[in-house]
């Protein structure tokens, strides 16, 4: 019975196990998670050899299904455009939908034994493959059981038994609908193979194709368009430029730009210098081995120029003139706000500039019609993290860790001497720079063009502030000063006049202006990865451009690769100045992003600054933002008119991991700033059951920010056993709230801790947990403390790895990472690192996949000859297997290499754990902390939820003490998107947690693993990839 009027078929799991093995199956086969809701995970199937087509975009608010049409979607899914698979004709495939979810509780799935031939079952599903030898290997691969047949219709099956006892069917006839039922019983040939045709399949894991490489870019917001190349045809032309100031990734992203350009069948141009290139025809194809070394090199090396002749139509006509002739009709730019207002008016110029070059036959009608339109597709370089619509700018990251690093120096001089120093940073008409530095390192005031002191005499404030810190016996006082910093009346305040200012108040002043260092180095990990990933965006976006679509402008919102108009972003960001010339402030941090207002009343929080002298929301005019501290002073328990704050624990558990130090400096200050008393419990779990604690003073944590490991003491104990002891130690030191501060083991501590409410009272008080570890793997939220800066010590590894086999020639290294059971350092790093291949947990590791990788290293060495220096990486996470471990993966390596490489182990170890925390992690760990003592203050003045809770309550209230047993009051803080969101920990562990492997069962980060093998050139024929272009001074000079 055919069923072609079904737009889905639902497939029922009984448990949440088989519900992810599903998945798993059915991802790995070529289908593609369109959306996922409370309802389940919504497939649709694209041809193993076309996943480039699958768009997987982040839930819509309801269900994507219709009644007898496939393509029906929400607002919020874009239409579906399918690829046609090689071989077949438009109307030859057939979409279909799956909908994958839990059984209900009152309907359980009973489950039904498969038959000894899979092709006697009864059959739902039915898929059209133009090429059934890579499902096969697949199939071997992953040890899915399978049989192949060919029937007397000529056609080839594939049948394949799901993990819930279902067949699927996979054949290369054309046309038959995907939900059908009706499959015409013949007799079963004698050996399936040999009527098929097909080839003895070697246990090998099929190479990476485009589609099922790139289909994992999915949650990152991308929404693939289906693309096709035909060798035969001319390649489509497109060119990639960098404009207005350098930054630090731009040439991560022209890297992305041209190996996704040669993925995608196109021809990537450099357009030197910027405009002035186009304006002087200095354009050169790029060939794949071209982009080799690029990420880890800052600036641009294809250049950039501010170019005078590209203002005026004379110079816009001549640009245009030359990219006809070059037949390049598609642009990704590369610049600031004003690089592309500059693209988007030669876009919107170009069919009048092509008329006027017809008319002076500088063009033929011919190429007029061929070039009639011109794509446009803006990335945001910019240090000053300046534009809107996006939360961050390629640079920016890079730029604060210069910034960071310059006053990390500085702070060990200005302590020598007891001075104040003043730091110049840049920013002309953004301060981000300037708030990120003053969170990331602690300093004592700051100047921004966006929210300028508001009181009369702002020199007598800072006077009066900067003498209240010295009488608290602070000896050096750091001021950061934005290059467009200005007072309230818009006179500009420069570093200069702060320090002739303080000499009058009798400070030892001096300035230090960081100017282009800020610019120059290596890029951050942040910056590589942003690169990347908007890279490969931007050249999808040139793809499904049509004459109509506005020019796009990648962003990143809500840590989800967007794209906005680029001239609506444009505008907001001069709308920012002019707000500040009408001196509407409080508009000006409207339009920054999402994190700017908030990390600014952090600042005013942490600094404990009168909240008037630089406005509150109600005096700006701008509601209360969630994610901000409150600016009030002490919150007060107990109904005596002795008034007194809480007494909070602080302590750490777990491995070190970056920014536990700047987080419990945080939570101490500002703590103290409302009245409270910081406690220090030492060494974790086994310091509190020892009752080992004390006060924290001001000048104990000043200088913790930049400090890495853990200055409290870690370690992985856990209170199970021992949890009356804790009690009675927290009762005992009075510990009215608790704050851990750490990985998985702080969170199952929590858990513990929480769960032993109602056996003892004295855990019935606020507990919070601030996830810190570098393996990623706490539930309730994307960023950890610690990752970022394990991140950029991998990545600086692997420059050092890659330049050391680059000068040994040939050589591969496998470099071990830790992560535990996950794999996010091993993908992230690897896919910032330049990283040929990854290991994770998540995948597993068998023969078949280091074979692959043995093939492909082999093929890419045989093609690149001789001559070739380049080293490579692959990186394996510490746990993915017992059986192949580093050395053992070298040893294997070495013998299949055929004399092609030669490869060595490097493991990292607790480097990954050490050094000064990044930028991003303090400015994590400070947000978090000053949020996390509001959330304290909250609940432990809250109302109780039933009438046995207020009468302990109540007289834990008279007593001055604190009483709490709600769920929301043992919560884990995390970081979701630009938003910091407290979630019960029961909650968590309930819903989110696999606790066996000790990791969140969502994982954000698992999409962008695809990135890795097809940036690393395993879709490309290794002649490609080896290729450099040849014959050309000036491309050997640039790169």
């Amino acid at each position: 019975m055919d069923t072609p009027t079904l737009s889905h078929i639902t497939l029922r799991a009984p448990d949440r196990d088989k519900l992810a093995a599903a998945l798993a199956f059915y991802t790995t086969l070529g289908f593609a998670v369109v959306r996922e809701d409370d309802d389940g995970h919504w497939l649709v199937y694209f041809a193993l050899s076309d996943l480039s087509a699958a768009p997987v975009v982040p839930a819509p608010a309801s269900p994507v299904v219709g009644s007898g049409n496939n393509n029906a979607s929400s607002p919020l899914l874009p239409p579906l455009r399918l690829a046609t698979p090689t071989g077949f004709g438009a109307a030859d495939v057939l979409p279909a939908t799956l909908h994958l979810r839990l059984a209900d509780p009152g309907a359980p799935v009973s489950p039904v034994p498969l038959p000894e031939h899979l092709n006697d079952a009864p059959v739902s599903l039915i898929f059209t493959a133009p090429d059934l030898l890579p499902l096969e290997k697949l199939c071997l691969t992953k040890e899915y059981r399978s049989e192949a047949m060919k029937r007397d219709d000529g056609a080839q099956y594939l049948y394949v038994a799901d993990p819930l006892g279902n067949v699927v069917v996979f054949t290369n006839k054309a046309r038959v609908h995907p939900l059908t039922q009706r499959l015409v019983n013949h007799p079963r040939p004698g050996t399936a193979r040999a009527a098929a045709g097909a080839a003895p399949s070697t246990p090998s894991i099929v190479p990476f194709t485009e589609g099922n490489a790139y289909a994992a870019l999915a949650e990152l917001g991308n929404g693939g368009a289906a693309t096709t190349h035909d060798p035969a045809a001319p390649k489509r032309r497109i060119g990639v430029l960098t404009s207005g100031g350098d930054s630090q990734g731009m040439n991560a992203a022209v890297r992305s730009v041209v190996r996704m350009a040669h993925v995608k069948g196109m021809e990537p141009y450099a357009v030197y210098d910027g405009y002035q290139g186009l304006v002087d025809n200095r354009m050169q194809a790029l060939a794949w081995g071209d982009v080799r070394g690029l990420l880890r090199l800052g600036g641009t090396v294809i250049g950039s120029a501010r170019c005078m002749a590209f203002r005026e139509r004379a110079g816009r006509l001549t640009g245009a003139a030359n990219l006809v002739h070059r037949g390049i009709d598609a642009l990704v730019v590369i610049g600031g706000d004003g690089s592309l207002t500059g693209a988007d008016r030669l876009r919107a110029e170009w069919p009048s500039l092509l008329d006027e070059l017809v008319a002076t036959d500088r063009i033929s009608e011919e190429q007029r019609s061929k070039y009639a339109h011109l794509t446009i597709v803006g990335l945001v370089g910019s240090i000053d993290n300046d534009m809107s619509s996006t939360d961050m700018t390629i640079g920016c990251a890079s730029a604060l860790h210069r910034i960071c690093e310059g006053i990390d120096a500085i702070e060990a001089t200005a302590l020598s001497h007891g001075r104040a120093f003043i730091i110049e940073v840049m920013g002309r008409h953004c301060g981000w720079l300037a708030l990120m530095a003053a969170l990331a390192t602690g300093a004592d005031w700051l100047f921004v063009p966006e929210r300028p002191p508001l009181v009369d005499d702002w020199e007598a404030a800072l006077g009066q502030h900067l003498q209240k810190v010295r009488d608290r016996g602070q000896k050096k006082i750091i001021i950061i000063v934005s290059e467009g910093a200005i007072d309230r009346d818009l006179n500009p305040i420069k570093a200069d006049y702060v320090r002739d200012a303080l000499a009058k108040l009798k400070f030892d002043a001096r300035v230090t202006t960081l100017g282009h260092v800020q610019r120059g180095g290596s890029p951050a990990f942040y910056d590589r990865y942003l690169g990347t990933v908007q890279g490969v965006r931007a050249v999808e976006e040139i793809l499904r451009a049509t004459p109509d679509t506005p020019s796009p402008m990648i962003g990143i919102s809500q840590n989800k690769i967007t794209v906005q108009p680029l001239v609506k972003a444009v505008e907001l960001t001069h709308a920012v100045s002019a707000a500040i010339d009408a001196k509407q402030f409080g508009r000006a941090m409207e339009l920054r992003d999402p994190e700017f207002g908030p990390a600014f009343d952090t600042f005013v929080a942490m600094n404990n600054l009168p909240a008037d002298w630089f406005g509150t929301p109600a005096s700006l005019g701008i509601a209360p933002r969630a994610n901000s501290p409150s600016l009030a002073s002490a919150t007060v328990v107990g109904g005596g008119d002795a008034k007194q704050g809480l007494r909070i624990g602080i302590l750490h558990i777990g491995a070190p991991a970056g920014g536990s130090n700047a987080a419990t400096r945080a939570a101490a200050l500002l703590a103290l700033n409302h009245g409270h008393t910081p406690i220090a419990i030492y060494n974790g779990i086994d310091g509190l059951v020892r009752g080992d604690m004390a006060p924290i003073t001001r000048r104990m944590v000043l200088n913790w920010t930049a400090r890495g490991g853990s200055e409290l003491g870690t370690n992985r104990e856990q209170p199970a056993g021992q949890v009356g002891v804790c009690a009675f130690q927290l009762q005992r030191n009075g510990i009215q709230a608790l704050l851990l501060v750490g990985g998985f083991e702080a969170f199952t501590a929590l858990h513990t801790l929480a769960g032993a409410r109602e056996q003892y009272p004295a855990l019935c008080i606020p507990m919070v947990h601030i996830p810190a570890t570098i393996s990623n793997n706490v539930p309730g939220t994307e960023y950890s403390l610690g990752s970022d800066t394990a991140l950029n010590a991998i990545v600086d590894a692997c420059d050092k790895l890659k330049q050391s086999a680059s000068a040994s020639r040939k050589r591969v290294f496998v470099m071990e990472v830790h992560g535990g059971n996950v794999g996010y350092l091993a993908t992230m790093g690897g896919l910032a690192g330049g990283a040929t291949g990854v290991y994770i947990p998540e995948e597993g590791l068998n023969l078949a996949r280091i074979q692959r990788d043995v093939d492909h290293l082999q093929r890419r060495y045989a093609a690149e000859g001789a001559a070739t220096k380049e080293g490579r990486v692959l990186l394996r996470n510490e746990t993915v297997s017992d059986t192949y471990t580093t050395d053992v993966l070298c040893s294997i390596l070495r013998a299949e290499a055929q004399g092609q490489f030669d490869a060595r182990a490097a493991v990292l170890g607790h480097l990954q754990q050490g050094g000064a925390p990044s930028p991003l992690d303090r400015i994590r760990a400070t947000r978090l902390a000053s949020m996390c003592i509001d959330w304290i203050e909250r609940h432990a003045t809250g109302e109780p939820c039933d009438a046995t809770s207020r009468v302990a309550a109540a007289a834990a209230a008279a007593a001055g003490s604190v009483y709490t047993t709600t769920r929301e009051s043992a919560c884990v803080i995390g970081i979701r998107g630009a938003d910091l969101v407290f979630t019960p920990v029961a909650d968590l562990m309930l819903l989110n947690t696999d606790l066996k492997k000790r990791r969140a069962r969502d994982a954000w980060w698992m999409p962008a693993r695809g990135l890795v093998p097809l940036l690393a050139g395993y879709t490309m024929d290794a002649a490609v990839a080896a290729a450099k272009t040849t014959g050309n001074g000036e491309q050997a000079a640039k790169l």
